[in-house]
């Protein structure tokens, strides 16, 4: 677990672990790594076994890389900056409308797992792999900001599968 207060991820130590002062960071042995879906291939491929991907240069694998491309680049970054913009905003001085289009933003990424879902546990091949996982965290953080909504069925639904699941149990658990 680490400090998340602006001042530890402002030091010097935790710069040179993460340049820009983002999380997560991870380790393994001499690598030190700071981009999250670049964390997800290095795990998937050192240690997975096969498991939780699709064959590569498959159709299959292709929509696994675009899910998850969707759910770190498209899906999370109108939530990050509902949180930087309620960071940075002087005391009460939030500007709704920028709230605002951040989760309509959102809920556009909600209309397409919406349909992607539609009859489908998981998004791809029906079968639970790294997509799920990087669109389940960032599910995860939409309920914190009230995106997710009974006009979307079927990302709450998939969520809550997701929540169920021993390793999310652990992670979100952790520390």
């Amino acid at each position: 677990m680490i400090d998340f207060s602006a001042e530890f991820r402002s030091s010097p130590e935790w710069r040179a672990l993460s340049p820009t002062g983002k999380v997560p960071v991870m380790t393994d042995g001499d690598l030190t790594m700071y981009e999250s879906g670049a964390m997800i291939d290095y795990i998937v491929e050192r240690y997975g076994g096969g498991d939780l991907v699709p064959e590569p240069g498959t159709p299959d694998s292709a929509l696994c890389r675009q899910w998850c491309w969707f759910g770190e680049a498209t899906f999370a970054r109108p939530l990050g900056e509902i949180v930087n913009h309620r960071r940075v905003a002087p005391e009460g001085g939030t500007v709704d409308f920028v709230v605002e289009d951040c989760k309509a933003r959102a809920r556009l990424c909600l209309d397409a797992l919406e349909g992607a879902l539609d009859g489908a546990d998981y998004l791809v091949a029906n079968t639970f792999g790294v997509a799920d996982i990087m669109n389940g965290y960032t599910l995860h953080l939409a309920g914190n900001f009230g995106v997710l909504t009974d006009d979307h069925p079927n990302p709450p639904a998939y969520v809550a599968r997701l929540r169920e699941r021993p390793g999310f149990q652990v992670a979100v658990n952790a520390g």
